[in-house]
C-alpha cells in the first residue's frame, strides 16, 4: 500500500515593528530539521513541527531589510527573527509586499509599539542599539541578565530579629 504524503501547511507568523527593525515570530513548536533562508527582501522557512507536520513560509517581506546585521533563533516555541531595516525611519503598511490577508498572519500586540509611541527601550531611535541588543538578550543569544537591578534576597533577612506575629509555634495536627 502506497504511504500518503502530509500536506505542507502554512507555518503561523506573528510580527511587530519598530522603526529600525521588524520583529517576526514563526510559531512552530518543536521544529526538526529547519531550513531557513533570510534575504534582503525574503524570508523563507520550512521544517517538521510537532507531530511530524511539516510547515512552510515564505514571505515576500514589504521592504528590504540589512541580512548582516539580521539574526534568528530556533526554539523550542517558534523561531523568532530580528530583522533590521535596510531604510530606516518610516513604519512599513504591513509586513508582507502583498497587500492580501492571510490567515496564518497575525500582529504580535506583546512587541508592537506604534510609530509614535516614545522609544523608551534604551538606543536612539532609528539605531540597532539598545532595544536590538536587549532582544538578542532574551532571546538568548547575547547572554542573560547577570543580575543587574535584580535584589539581593538575602537583604529580605528581618534586620532586627525581632519574632512577627506569625512566627508563634503552629498547633499539632489532630488525628481523625
Amino acid at each position: 500500500m502506497p504511504e500518503t504524503q502530509s500536506k505542507v501547511l502554512s507555518a503561523p507568523v506573528y510580527w511587530a515593528q519598530r522603526s529600525n527593525l521588524v520583529y517576526v515570530k514563526i510559531g512552530v513548536e518543536d521544529v526538526k530539521s529547519p531550513e531557513v533562508k533570510v534575504d534582503k527582501n525574503k524570508i523563507y522557512f520550512k521544517a517538521v513541527g510537532s507531530g511530524k507536520q511539516e510547515y512552510e513560509a515564505d514571505l515576500e517581506l514589504f521592504d528590504e531589510i540589512n541580512t548582516e546585521e539580521s539574526k534568528f533563533i530556533v526554539r523550542d516555541r517558534g523561531t523568532e527573527f530580528v530583522l533590521i531595516k535596510a531604510n530606516v525611519g518610516p513604519y512599513w503598511k504591513r509586513l508582507l509586499k502583498s497587500d492580501s490577508k492571510f490567515h496564518w498572519l497575525k500582529v504580535d500586540f506583546n512587541k508592537w509599539k506604534d510609530e509614535d509611541d516614545t522609544d523608551d527601550e534604551g538606543g536612539a531611535p532609528g539605531q540597532g542599539g539598545g532595544d536590538f541588543e536587549e532582544m538578542m538578550r532574551q532571546m538568548g543569544g547575547l547572554g542573560g541578565m547577570g543580575g543587574a537591578g535584580m535584589p539581593d534576597l538575602g537583604d529580605l533577612d528581618d534586620k532586627d530579629d525581632e519574632p512577627d506575629s506569625d512566627d508563634g509555634d503552629l498547633p499539632e495536627l489532630e488525628d481523625k
